[in-house]
């Protein structure tokens, strides 16, 4: 009685282990795996028992090493101290194959300073964070729909935490009939110029048919150097998370500035949206049936940006280019937000929007994230960015989150404005109903500015009053303008965000904050110079009588306009009206014109004694030349740009915790600012937004 209780007392880790033993007895661990029993915790030793439970499934054991062998193969343990002898070939491979069918785990080898090989057997996927250049060395290997082939250039990626984690698949690639051997002697040569002899040896020995091996190595940016000097932003790359166990690869994912993840944090993607991308992919690369424009729409956190990015990639994969036309002005692919814009994508999307901002081949500044207060200006300002679209490629058209109430009646009229070949609707459990945008609904519906069908006696979308701006070709001139249907493609997401009710409006800010420094990170020099702080760098002086100002979003009293645009986020736009002929300055508009913009920068400073403006732009002086207006919108500069800027001593500039919200204009509401605790104070007759030291 008294040992029984003394076995009770020797605590949880060996009754259960002795409980797991009885449950299987075929289950052999050694000493080493003992040990490492007795000192996990609960969830770590129900870990280990399903692996174990998996491994009996299986038909191996569990050794000390880590890998799970076939009985088969493994020879029996000696009693005495011998060493165990290699296993022939044949059963090195059986050896292989067993661990890469079980363990989801690919082998990471160092390659030097900020340098890691990685092995990836067919189907296995590498799920990681932070950002890294993959150089596919044999094989092929996919990351977020685009392939990366051996002999193709490193492309550079992005897995931030604001977004899904990226994952790196191995893929099937062709290959002709050959032995093992062979292809084990191609791989041989063609990682010879790449990698040393120890690396080579390491990869021919866990090396199998139809594997992809891939070189990470560490990246930097001035882009992403110029996001994480701001405090509080460096997380968006890195965290510093303690891993569940710390080894070898740990230590050289970590030199590479990236980590493992776990499954659950990757992207996925349900059937129906490959199902639809697959169609898509195939009807664009049939030339029978043209260029075909493909319009995205949903509600909020559905997934549309994703899928947009993973269709571009995949598309990419076939085709040499694609138009993208941006209709989402809360969340923009491409550009800082607030725009309307047309770009032609040749290069794959491999990280949120504020690791790849481009310039576009049109754009137009409205000014605000949503069109609520102008759905007019809204609809003028699509139809003179989609005039350029010359149907050379494949169009997809992102639109806005907002389908309730006016918002699908705004959808319905862009549908028979943009005349879509394809319409891809998302819907989810999560997302309030929206009806199925079948060709019959659009055409028994009415818009905001448009009849439904049944008003309209002409079969197909008839837009006199919409097409007066659109540009076609000569033969389709003479053609009348008669849309035809379009099909409704659906796809069920199952995509989880960390968005509510309550936080998304913060989040959405967040976003479109770093949307905003991405675009200035382009005025960093090239890595590896270091950074220069933006009061560090020497603003264009632009007279007031070279450019016109407007205030797009907030009627300002003229006495009052220098006050809106200092210190603020401008859009460096043109007109068609000469500007030049005004001696003096400044030169205001009566109205917000549609016009094209050329990029953004920050007015710095006004100088009244000069009568110039100081603008801080990464637009080079050939299309400033350009400029002759300059739009100020309710985008805002964030606000670690102007407190956390280093170098500044004393009080900071445009910064004041005093400040009157009963001021006209001073509201949240009216010019939506959003300004909370932290306020520009009011500017003086000769300010400067930074100390320059030039």
């Amino acid at each position: 009685m008294a040992d029984s209780v003394l076995v009770l007392k020797r605590g949880s880790s060996r009754s259960t282990w002795l409980r797991a033993r009885k449950a299987r007895s075929q289950l052999i661990l050694g000493h080493r795996p003992r040990r490492r029993l007795r000192t996990l915790r609960w969830c770590g030793r129900r870990r280990l028992r399903r692996r174990l439970l998996h491994a009996q499934a299986a038909g191996v054991d569990w050794r000390e090493g880590g890998c799970l062998v076939s009985r088969a193969a493994a020879p029996r343990r000696p009693k005495t101290a011998v060493p165990r002898p290699d296993p022939s070939p044949d059963v090195a491979a059986d050896l292989t194959t067993s661990c890469s069918a079980i363990l989801s785990i690919p082998p990471v080898r160092p390659a030097g300073p900020g340098r890691a090989l990685v092995l990836l057997p067919l189907g296995q996927s590498f799920i990681f964070s932070g950002i890294c250049r993959v150089t596919c060395l044999y094989g092929q290997v996919q990351v977020l729909g685009f392939n990366i082939s051996q002999g193709q250039p490193a492309q550079d990626v992005y897995s931030t935490y604001t977004h899904a984690r990226l994952t790196v698949t191995a893929v099937h690639y062709s290959v002709s009939e050959k032995s093992k051997k062979e292809m084990k002697r191609e791989a041989r040569t063609l990682l010879k110029s790449h990698l040393n002899r120890d690396d080579r040896r390491w990869l021919m020995k866990n090396f199998s048919p139809l594997c992809s091996v891939m070189m990470l190595e560490h990246l930097k940016t001035s882009t992403v150097n110029f996001i994480t000097s701001h405090p509080g932003l460096s997380y968006v790359f890195v965290q510093e998370v303690p891993p569940f166990q710390i080894n070898l690869e740990y230590f050289t994912l970590r030199s590479v500035g990236i980590r493992r993840e776990k499954k659950k944090t990757g992207l996925r993607l349900t059937e129906s949206a490959f199902s639809v991308m697959e169609e898509l992919v195939s009807v664009s690369c049939e030339e029978v049936d043209g260029c075909p424009v493909i319009l995205v729409c949903g509600s909020q956190d559905v997934g549309k940006s994703t899928f947009i990015r993973y269709l571009m990639n995949q598309l990419l994969n076939s085709i040499p280019c694609i138009d993208y036309l941006e209709c989402d002005l809360g969340q923009t692919e491409f550009t800082p937000p607030g725009c309307v814009s047309l770009l032609n994508i040749t290069e794959p999307v491999l990280g949120p929007p504020f690791t790849h901002q481009r310039t576009p081949q049109k754009m137009v500044y409205y000014g605000k994230t949503s069109c609520k207060d102008n759905f007019e200006n809204y609809i003028e300002i699509i139809k003179y960015v989609f005039s350029s679209y010359k149907r050379e490629a494949p169009l997809i058209v992102n639109t806005m989150g907002w389908v309730a109430d006016k918002g699908l009646l705004l959808l319905v009229d862009l549908i028979r404005l943009l005349s879509p070949s394809h319409v891809v609707q998302f819907s989810s459990s999560r997302s309030k109903y929206m009806p199925n945008l079948t060709p019959d609904y659009v055409d028994d519906m009415d818009g905001l500015y448009t009849k439904s069908k049944s008003k309209v006696r002409n079969r197909g979308f008839h837009l006199a009053e919409f097409a007066e701006h659109l540009e076609f070709a000569d033969e389709e001139k003479e053609s009348p303008l008669v849309f035809p249907g379009y099909k409704l493609m659906s796809v069920k997401s199952e995509f989880v965000s960390r968005k509510t009710e309550r936080n998304r409006e913060s989040h959405n800010k967040i976003l479109r904050d770093l949307a905003v420094l991405g675009y200035l990170g382009q005025l960093q020099p090239p890595v590896p110079k270091p950074l220069c702080p933006l009061h560090g760098l020497t603003p264009y002086q632009v007279p007031f009588n070279a450019v016109a100002l407007r205030v797009t979003h907030a009627d300002v009293a003229p006495t009052h306009i220098l006050y809106a645009v200092n210190a603020s986020w401008v859009g460096l736009c043109k007109i068609l009206d000469d500007v030049r002929g005004y001696a003096h300055g400044p030169i205001l508009l009566a109205q917000t014109p549609i016009c094209d913009c050329l990029g953004f920068g920050i007015c710095r400073g006004v100088d009244m004694e000069k009568r110039l403006y100081h603008i801080l732009t990464p637009v080079p002086p050939e299309q400033l030349r350009l400029v002759n207006c300059l739009l100020v919108g309710a985008i805002s500069i964030p606000q670690c740009v102007l407190k956390s800027q280093r170098g500044l001593e004393g009080t900071i500039p445009y910064v004041t915790t005093d400040y009157n919200f009963k001021l006209p204009g001073a509201s949240e509401k009216i010019g939506a600012r959003e300004i909370k605790e932290t306020q520009r104070e009011k500017v003086h007759p000769k300010p400067k937004l930074y100390r320059n030291t030039h």
